[in-house]
């Protein structure tokens, strides 16, 4: 399990790979633009090159992009699903450049249209955007379920893998905090496993690309998307401990997007705490 944190890219994604070593970090996550503004970012041939250099020998293993949250692909605007095309080809094209595990993308939202519309529509977006990009697998983030938001159960993903193709590239990222929102109990190393059971079943544990674990303010089937530190919220430690000890998560990216400790970014001894989850974990799957 490659452990890490969501770190600013800021000055380039080398810079990057040193937050990430700074905080002990085996993964890191990062937004390829401001996510603020619809302008993609395009990396130059020596920025790519820094990169590579940088990751060579580096502690950091591997790298996941958040594609910005600007983006609805599944809006009945004619101009914002181009414009969350044209930053999404970017994106995958970012992910290709610097051999990213994957570009991670919220689906949309289908605000108050039609649901099974609205997949259509996202669908059709993520289908063009495989087809105009190489390489980069796309990720389907799960989420908490408010607003119309699409991916809020495990048949939507599979429905929204279907639509936009169902090819090799497509994947899911799974976050803690917005299964939970969703409905999904995982507070237990028993109940977890039914969920991936379950997701299994629906949507295939081959298609896992990368996990975001994240404790939960808010109450089971809340749909509230809210992060709380890691045992510090309605998910707890006995849960943070089973996400970061389940069998089926081992090899792929996981990242804490936070807040830490200081209700801020992600510090070191915010790393240490997930190791040592981790770590509760693995003695307790040794122990039974």
């Amino acid at each position: 399990m490659l452990i890490g944190a969501h770190v600013s890219p800021s000055g380039g994604p080398a810079k990057a790979v040193a937050r990430g070593e700074e905080r002990a970090c085996r993964s890191i996550q990062i937004f390829n633009q401001n996510p603020r503004q619809w302008k993609g970012r395009v990396y130059t041939d020596e920025e790519v090159a820094a990169y590579h250099e940088a990751m060579d020998g580096s502690t950091v293993e591997a790298l996941v992009i958040h594609a910005v949250y600007l983006l609805n692909c599944a809006s009945e605007d004619p101009e914002i699903r181009e414009k969350s095309l044209a930053s999404l080809i970017v994106a995958l094209h970012a992910g290709a450049q610097l051999k990213a595990k994957g570009v991670v993308l919220h689906p949309g939202s289908a605000l108050k249209s039609n649901v099974d519309e609205a997949l259509e529509r996202a669908g059709a977006v993520i289908k063009e955007a495989l087809a105009e990009s190489e390489e980069c697998p796309l990720l389907l983030e799960d989420t908490a379920g408010a607003g119309g938001t699409l991916g809020r159960s495990f048949e939507e993903l599979a429905k929204l893998i279907e639509l936009g193709g169902g090819g090799k590239r497509l994947g899911v990222c799974l976050d803690s905090c917005h299964l939970f929102a969703s409905g999904y109990d995982v507070r237990t190393r028993e109940s977890l496993a039914k969920v991936i059971d379950e997701f299994d079943e629906v949507v295939g544990c081959e298609r896992l690309g990368a996990l975001h674990v994240n404790d939960s303010m808010t109450p089971l089937g809340s749909n509230r998307d809210r992060h709380a530190n890691l045992g510090d919220g309605e998910i707890g430690v006995e849960g943070m401990i089973a996400f970061l000890s389940e069998p089926r998560f081992e090899g792929l990216p996981v990242i804490f997007e936070g807040p830490g400790r200081s209700g801020k970014e992600i510090e070191p001894v915010d790393m240490a705490w997930a190791y040592d989850l981790r770590s509760r974990g693995l003695a307790e799957r040794l122990a039974a």
